[in-house]
């Protein structure tokens, strides 16, 4: 929608009149003028590129807080991407439709380029032909296979485990364990975004074309503290930062300065501050749902300091921030009394559901994962906080790198194709996934409705690597395997050799917590109760679920409790088989407060090397010291 008083409107009208007369001039006039030619053919294009360029940027739906350059720099950084993302799917088409040939020249392009490494001398990378020799001559492997290694690169050491140089050493989350550290390196970031990134957004675009937009997005990015190795590389999580990138930085709300805040509660103030500062903005984004779940219930301790704020065109003076980057954010911050008011309008009509769409009328999307241990946050959002606003779950990701892309954004759940140009896969059937050295299945061997555990040979060194994803085979797209998240591997209950999957245990408590209604489920973990102290009553092994809900003044029964038992007997006979023997007793539920799961989240994040970008809330906890903050927020035992 064009308006005359958009200068860019004018600016197009110009540049078209302009060629008009040029087109006028090299056809109509009379001129014997070789250099009077020459100017005008070249100033002809540059005015009708110049012509087309204003029109589409004047057409396009754009955030008020853009000023010519970032409205600019947005519009080449998205037309850029989505030329990038045309070709990158094309190739990842023809790829899909030949996984073997694919596969083999992947794997061996692999070994060739690293054959000269230490590791790959060590396992005569030389003299491997073909997959099937590859898995005769190379183990499975586990991340402890790989440490003295990675001490060695960290030390300075080149070409260890691939020829090329890492640039990070990227810390995992270490939500099944113990954090690692692995080698990233340039070459693995650029293929990320050329094979991930820009196909996700052809997808998205694809989908939905209302996000083909300047809107600017507001992404809750917290800035991680970085350490170095004796060689001087950095050491930390490998979420990509804003920062990252000039051109990009100006897609998002939050200016350059608050991503260099580095405490978290004073980095969220900022985000909402600039995004709410925003009614035009078009997309919510994080790495993961329940990042945007918490910043929504922060939203509700944050708002009126926020809309005070925005009013005055000035940052809380309050908040613990550097004077640099306060400067910073105050010349970026506008003073808005209508914003302001129009905020409080919607936080005090005190309803939640539907309160993002109230925020802001022209958000279409939100992009953050949603499968998994995610699909609890995603599904509280569509039912509260961002009613009427899809969620596009766009990449399956490690620190290992590039897994799967999600070219369906409208499917739930999320599903992903294998990212079969970034990873060779080997695929473990899962029930030979306790076994050391089992058997494993190449991607053309794989079947619809089986589960297995992932194997991978990734670009920055590790090679028949289980990482430890279980996964389900869905689909195929031409003849690449499409599949489902279900867990990790260490993420299931054990009590008697049961086996209870994380995914089995939250299809029972969702189907059971749905008969609660009006109370929702907000978060839960399990622990076997071999981890908790016996008070001497228990005769046999059990689980403890430590369960919160949205209204904590009000005890679980123990029906509800039965409920919860008698539906996982339902769904699994293993289990059933132990409950009616005895060998296992019954569910011990656990109500605690509300806020104890964001206690769980801070302690988690405060005690290891992960970040908040990468916490993932672990659903079944493996420590004493994180079941004592559940249990010194039980308000309820069953």
């Amino acid at each position: 929608m064009f308006r005359l008083g958009d200068w860019k409107v004018w600016c197009g009208i110009l540049h078209l009149v302009l060629l008009v007369y040029l087109l006028h001039y090299l056809l109509c006039v009379p001129n014997n003028s070789l250099v009077s030619k020459l100017w005008a053919g070249i100033l002809t294009p540059v005015c009708g590129i110049s012509a087309i360029l204003c029109f589409d940027v004047a057409r396009r739906k754009a955030s008020s807080s853009h000023t010519f350059r970032s409205k600019f720099d947005h519009y080449i950084a998205i037309a850029g991407l989505s030329w990038v993302g045309w070709f990158a799917r094309r190739k990842l088409d023809k790829c899909c439709k030949n996984v073997t040939e694919t596969q083999n020249k992947l794997l061996l392009g692999r070994l060739k380029e690293n054959a000269e490494t230490q590791y790959g001398r060590e396992y005569k990378f030389l003299e491997i032909q073909t997959r099937e020799e590859y898995v005769k001559q190379h183990p499975l492997t586990y991340i402890s296979h790989y440490e003295p290694y990675i001490q060695q690169m960290m030390k300075g050491e080149e070409k260890v485990l691939t020829s090329r140089q890492p640039v990070i050493f990227a810390v995992t989350s270490g939500t099944s364990g113990k954090s690692s550290i692995l080698p990233m390196t340039k070459h693995q970031g650029f293929m990320f975004f050329i094979q991930g990134i820009s196909v996700v957004y052809h997808s998205l675009l694809k989908t939905f074309p209302e996000n083909n937009n300047l809107q600017k997005t507001l992404k809750f990015f917290y800035t991680p503290k970085w350490r170095k190795s004796e060689c001087g590389i950095l050491i930390g999580p490998n979420s990509s930062s804003p920062t990252n990138s000039k051109h990009l930085l100006n897609i998002y709300s939050t200016p350059k300065a608050g991503f260099a805040i580095l405490r978290e509660p004073e980095a969220l103030y900022v985000h909402l501050l600039f995004g709410l500062a925003d009614k035009s903005l078009g997309m919510l984004e994080a790495n993961f749902s329940s990042l945007i779940l918490s910043s929504f219930d922060a939203l509700y301790r944050y708002w009126s300091d926020i809309a005070d704020d925005i009013q005055r065109g000035e940052v809380n003076p309050k908040l613990n921030i550097d004077e640099s980057v306060r400067k910073e954010l105050n010349a970026a911050l506008t003073p808005n009394p209508q914003r302001a008011n129009e905020i409080r309008d919607v936080m005090k009509t005190g309803s939640k559901v539907g309160i993002g769409k109230r925020l802001w009328p022209d958000c279409n999307l939100i992009l953050s994962a949603d499968s998994g241990s995610f699909d609890l946050p995603a599904k509280i959002l569509r039912e509260t906080y961002c009613e009427g606003i899809p969620i596009y779950s766009p990449l399956y990701a490690a620190s290992e790198g590039l897994l799967g892309l999600n070219i369906w954004p409208k499917n739930h759940p999320s599903r992903y194709l294998l990212a079969v140009q970034s990873m060779f896969f080997e695929f473990i059937p899962v029930e030979h996934s306790t076994e050391d050295q089992p058997c494993t299945l190449f991607m053309d061997q794989v079947e619809k409705g089986e589960e297995y555990e992932l194997v991978i040979t990734n670009a920055s060194g590790f090679y028949r690597y289980r990482f430890g994803d279980i996964v389900k085979v869905v689909d195929f797209y031409h003849q690449c395997p499409v599949i489902e998240f279900k867990h990790r591997k260490g993420q299931f209950l054990n009590v008697r050799g049961e086996k209870t999957s994380e995914s089995l245990f939250y299809q029972a408590l969702t189907k059971t917590t749905s008969a609660w209604f009006p109370r929702k489920l907000l978060n839960y973990c399990c622990v076997e109760s071999l981890l908790i102290e016996d008070k001497g009553d228990s005769y046999a092994p059990f689980y403890h679920l430590f369960l919160e809900v949205d209204d904590d003044s009000k005890p679980l029964t123990v029906d509800q409790r039965e409920m919860i038992d008698k539906e996982l007997c339902s769904r699994s006979y293993v289990y059933e088989s132990f409950r009616n023997k005895g060998s296992i007793q019954p569910i011990k539920v656990h109500q605690v407060k509300v806020g104890t799961f964001e206690e769980l989240r801070k302690f988690t994040i405060d005690n290891s090397q992960a970040s908040a970008n990468q916490y993932k809330v672990p659903r079944v906890l493996k420590t004493k010291e994180a079941v004592s903050v559940l249990l010194k927020n039980v308000v309820n035992e069953l």
